[in-house]
């Protein structure tokens, strides 16, 4: 828990543009304190913690790490609250590149982050991988548990928010399609990192991200908390990974019922 506390501090702390000390006169402490806290050399006393919540505008619970997200952090929740399946059924197509690359001719566990629906994740179990997935959306959730259960397939899937959750064991494949850009550029570098860190020897990664192009007009989606990547910036975090491919496309799309296009960027590397 004190790992989860500093980390959380610390993100809400920055997302407030608060310095240590700023927090610590709004508490009346010193700002030692604060950089013990972020350092997880200490926890905050329980009496702070309403106060604590109250200045950094998060609730106690999402402070301790218990929930993932006060209000509402991807647009699809509404979407996928319908009896219908929003992207469909068949799978994303770089689903295939996985099946090409790392082939499940053993156990190979799999980690499908921001899976929706469900249609990757259920993709891979009946292609032989040993799937774990998450998602943010609980509409999503329970539609992936009754995709896999009318399928026939065990997919391991739980409710989580990728800002805040960190693994804690070993994948041979993550995977993740049109997600990551919710993620904030100031924690890109971290969460990679822990990627990285519990991925097997030989494992891969496959992800993709959107990335502005002064040529393609804003997707009409509303979306407030996403945050634009760059050409190049995915592919960068691998500097010391083997790069199996890595590619720039430009895509159709009418998830929201208006044709438009996006610029998408793949990387699919691999640990060695």
């Amino acid at each position: 828990m004190m790992s989860q506390v500093a980390k959380n501090i610390y993100r809400y702390r920055k997302e407030k543009g608060f310095t240590q000390e700023k927090l610590a006169h709004s508490l009346g402490i010193t700002h030692q304190a604060i950089s013990k806290w972020e350092n997880e050399q200490a926890m905050p006393d329980i009496t702070l913690l309403p106060e604590i919540s109250k200045i950094l505008e998060v609730s106690i619970d999402k402070l301790l790490g218990y929930v993932s997200h006060d209000k509402q952090i991807t647009i699809y929740e509404k979407a996928y609250a319908t009896q219908d399946y929003y992207w469909g059924f068949q799978p994303h197509s770089d689903c295939y590149k996985v099946l090409e690359y790392i082939p499940p001719i053993r156990k190979m566990k799999l980690l499908d982050i921001g899976c929706g629906e469900g249609r990757n994740a259920v993709f891979f179990a009946r292609n032989g991988y040993d799937v774990t997935a998450f998602d943010i959306s609980d509409a999503g959730i329970e539609k992936t548990k009754r995709l896999a259960d009318h399928v026939g397939v065990e997919v391991n899937v739980f409710k989580a928010d990728l800002l805040d959750f960190r693994l804690n064991t070993h994948f041979d494949i993550f995977f993740s399609s049109g997600v990551l850009h919710y993620v904030n550029p100031e924690y890109r570098k971290e969460l990679f990192q822990n990627y990285k860190d519990y991925t097997n020897p030989d494992g891969m990664h496959f992800f993709n991200v959107f990335v502005q192009k002064p040529f393609i007009p804003p997707p009409p989606e509303n979306e407030p908390n996403a945050h634009d990547w760059k050409s190049g910036e995915l592919l960068s975090h691998y500097h010391d990974w083997l790069i199996e491919d890595s590619s720039e496309d430009i895509i159709d799309c009418d998830s929201s019922g208006v044709p438009h296009k996006h610029a998408m960027n793949r990387v699919m590397a691999r640990k060695v």
